[in-house]
């Protein structure tokens, strides 16, 4: 996580987040922290928040007869929650979400996962539209405790430059 602490004046000084488009440089990794463990009420709460009827993620004896034998946790609150996870480090002074691409489940996620993410720069230019934003391009990974892959995806996102943005 990307934190500062910004001198405002005598014995004044404010928090700030996030990257500036100028901070990021293609290769570089950023381990997304704290990790998360996935509880029953993440899963029942998100499932019936986004209307997804799918007994495979709330009923247990249905689940208990599926190649999993359990409940799977909703796959679209996995995407939420690791992108959620690399806010600090990758969007927070964004100033938009531009898209999301090659969005893979590569593992299933159960109640008790803990999930952790990282993200890697893929891609950096300067906004041919707009002077003094810029395109980054990064891609997240999703990793249980055990260190398997369960999720990976690319997203694009526009940011300021420093000194052009708000702070």
């Amino acid at each position: 996580m990307v934190q500062r602490h910004e001198d405002m004046g005598q014995n004044r000084y404010r928090e700030s987040f996030g990257r500036w488009f100028d901070e990021f440089k293609v290769g570089d990794i950023y381990e997304h922290r704290p990790g998360r463990t996935i509880t029953e009420s993440d899963n029942t709460w998100f499932s019936l928040l986004t209307m997804n009827t799918h007994p495979l993620h709330f009923d247990a004896e249905y689940a208990k007869h599926s190649e999993f034998g359990r409940p799977l946790v909703v796959s679209s609150f996995t995407v939420s929650l690791l992108l959620g996870m690399s806010v600090s480090d990758v969007s927070q002074k964004a100033i938009a979400n531009l898209g999301w691409k090659e969005i893979q489940m590569t593992a299933p996620v159960f109640v008790g996962d803990t999930l952790y993410a990282e993200s890697e720069v893929l891609n950096v230019r300067e906004s041919k539209s707009r002077p003094g934003q810029g395109i980054i391009t990064v891609r997240t990974l999703g990793k249980n405790q055990h260190g398997t892959i369960v999720c990976s995806f690319e997203r694009s996102v526009l940011i300021p430059k420093k000194d052009h943005g708000l702070e």
